[in-house]
Protein backbone atom coordinates (compact mmCIF):
# COMPACT_ATOMS: atom_id res chain seq x y z
CA UNK A 1 0.00 0.00 0.00
CA UNK A 2 1.25 3.49 -0.84
CA UNK A 3 1.23 6.29 1.72
CA UNK A 4 -0.11 9.55 0.35
CA UNK A 5 0.85 12.80 2.04
CA UNK A 6 -0.49 16.25 1.36
CA UNK A 7 2.06 18.82 0.11
CA UNK A 8 2.27 21.98 2.21
CA UNK A 9 4.61 24.78 1.05
CA UNK A 10 4.13 26.54 4.40
CA UNK A 11 5.59 23.54 6.19
CA UNK A 12 8.72 23.67 4.02
CA UNK A 13 9.21 27.38 4.74
CA UNK A 14 8.90 26.76 8.47
CA UNK A 15 11.42 23.94 8.23
CA UNK A 16 13.82 26.24 6.34
CA UNK A 17 13.73 28.81 9.15
CA UNK A 18 14.06 26.17 11.87
CA UNK A 19 17.28 24.88 10.35
CA UNK A 20 18.91 28.23 9.62
CA UNK A 21 19.19 30.08 12.93
CA UNK A 22 21.75 32.89 12.58
CA UNK A 23 25.04 32.31 14.39
CA UNK A 24 24.79 35.62 16.25
CA UNK A 25 21.41 34.70 17.73
CA UNK A 26 21.82 32.47 20.80
CA UNK A 27 19.75 29.33 20.83
CA UNK A 28 17.46 28.49 23.74
CA UNK A 29 20.01 26.08 25.18
CA UNK A 30 22.73 28.78 25.38
CA UNK A 31 20.67 31.56 26.95
CA UNK A 32 21.15 31.98 30.69
CA UNK A 33 17.90 31.85 32.62
CA UNK A 34 16.77 35.14 34.13
CA UNK A 35 17.11 35.27 37.90
CA UNK A 36 13.87 34.63 39.76
CA UNK A 37 12.32 37.52 41.64
CA UNK A 38 11.17 37.51 45.25
CA UNK A 39 8.34 39.43 46.89
CA UNK A 40 9.01 42.86 48.38
CA UNK A 41 7.18 45.70 50.12
CA UNK A 42 8.51 49.26 49.71
CA UNK A 43 7.47 52.20 51.87
CA UNK A 44 8.66 55.80 52.00
CA UNK A 45 8.58 58.77 54.35
CA UNK A 46 10.32 62.16 54.27
CA UNK A 47 13.65 60.79 55.50
CA UNK A 48 14.01 57.23 54.17
CA UNK A 49 12.80 54.28 52.14
CA UNK A 50 12.07 50.91 53.78
CA UNK A 51 12.21 47.65 51.85
CA UNK A 52 11.00 44.30 53.21
CA UNK A 53 11.86 41.28 51.08
CA UNK A 54 10.87 37.63 51.56
CA UNK A 55 13.94 35.46 51.07
CA UNK A 56 13.19 32.07 52.67
CA UNK A 57 15.92 29.45 52.62
CA UNK A 58 18.71 31.99 52.16
CA UNK A 59 21.59 32.31 54.59
CA UNK A 60 22.59 35.79 55.73
CA UNK A 61 26.07 35.53 54.18
CA UNK A 62 24.59 34.67 50.74
CA UNK A 63 22.72 38.00 50.43
CA UNK A 64 24.27 40.87 48.49
CA UNK A 65 22.94 44.45 48.57
CA UNK A 66 24.55 47.02 46.25
CA UNK A 67 23.64 50.71 46.32
CA UNK A 68 24.57 53.06 43.50
CA UNK A 69 22.94 56.49 43.56
CA UNK A 70 19.18 55.92 43.16
CA UNK A 71 19.52 52.22 42.36
CA UNK A 72 19.56 49.28 44.78
CA UNK A 73 20.35 45.72 43.68
CA UNK A 74 19.44 42.87 46.04
CA UNK A 75 20.58 39.37 45.07
CA UNK A 76 21.20 35.98 46.62
CA UNK A 77 22.01 32.42 45.65
CA UNK A 78 19.64 29.75 46.95
CA UNK A 79 21.67 26.53 47.05
CA UNK A 80 20.23 23.09 46.40
CA UNK A 81 21.92 19.71 46.24
CA UNK A 82 20.87 18.38 42.85
CA UNK A 83 19.64 14.84 43.11
CA UNK A 84 16.47 14.39 41.06
CA UNK A 85 15.64 10.83 42.03
CA UNK A 86 16.37 10.52 45.74
CA UNK A 87 16.80 12.85 48.66
CA UNK A 88 19.42 12.52 51.43
CA UNK A 89 17.55 9.72 53.22
CA UNK A 90 17.11 7.60 50.09
CA UNK A 91 13.43 8.58 49.71
CA UNK A 92 12.09 9.10 46.21
CA UNK A 93 11.25 12.73 45.43
CA UNK A 94 7.68 12.97 44.16
CA UNK A 95 7.42 16.74 43.77
CA UNK A 96 9.60 19.77 44.40
CA UNK A 97 8.25 23.32 44.05
CA UNK A 98 10.81 25.35 45.96
CA UNK A 99 12.95 27.77 43.99
CA UNK A 100 16.69 27.23 43.71
CA UNK A 101 19.32 29.31 42.00
CA UNK A 102 19.89 33.05 41.76
CA UNK A 103 17.19 35.45 42.92
CA UNK A 104 17.40 39.21 42.54
CA UNK A 105 15.49 42.49 42.50
CA UNK A 106 16.64 45.85 41.17
CA UNK A 107 14.92 48.94 42.55
CA UNK A 108 15.16 52.52 41.31
CA UNK A 109 14.11 55.32 43.65
CA UNK A 110 13.32 58.94 42.88
CA UNK A 111 15.94 60.24 45.33
CA UNK A 112 19.55 59.18 45.89
CA UNK A 113 20.30 56.83 48.77
CA UNK A 114 22.83 57.73 51.48
CA UNK A 115 25.02 54.59 51.32
CA UNK A 116 26.91 55.47 54.52
CA UNK A 117 23.74 55.42 56.65
CA UNK A 118 21.93 52.51 54.95
CA UNK A 119 21.22 49.45 57.10
CA UNK A 120 20.26 45.85 56.35
CA UNK A 121 18.82 43.29 58.77
CA UNK A 122 17.86 39.68 58.00
CA UNK A 123 15.54 37.86 60.41
CA UNK A 124 13.38 34.74 59.90
CA UNK A 125 13.63 34.79 56.09
CA UNK A 126 12.80 38.51 55.76
CA UNK A 127 15.38 41.09 54.63
CA UNK A 128 14.72 44.59 55.99
CA UNK A 129 16.53 47.51 54.36
CA UNK A 130 16.50 51.03 55.78
CA UNK A 131 17.66 53.37 53.03
CA UNK A 132 18.01 57.02 54.16
CA UNK A 133 17.55 59.64 51.48
CA UNK A 134 20.51 61.89 50.70
CA UNK A 135 19.95 65.45 51.74
CA UNK A 136 19.35 67.23 48.48
CA UNK A 137 20.44 70.72 47.81
CA UNK A 138 17.68 73.27 48.07
CA UNK A 139 16.55 74.74 44.81
CA UNK A 140 18.13 78.09 44.12
CA UNK A 141 16.04 80.82 42.60
CA UNK A 142 17.83 82.95 40.06
CA UNK A 143 17.05 86.58 39.62
CA UNK A 144 16.35 87.56 36.04
CA UNK A 145 18.16 90.78 35.04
Amino acid sequence: MVNITRYSPLEEIQQLFRNSVPVWLPGPETRAPAPAQFRIDVTENDKEYKVLGEMPGVRKDEISVTISGCEVLISAEVKHAKDDKNDKNGDTVLRTERLYGKIQRELTFSQEIDEAKAQARYTDGVLELTLPKKAGMAAKKLAVH
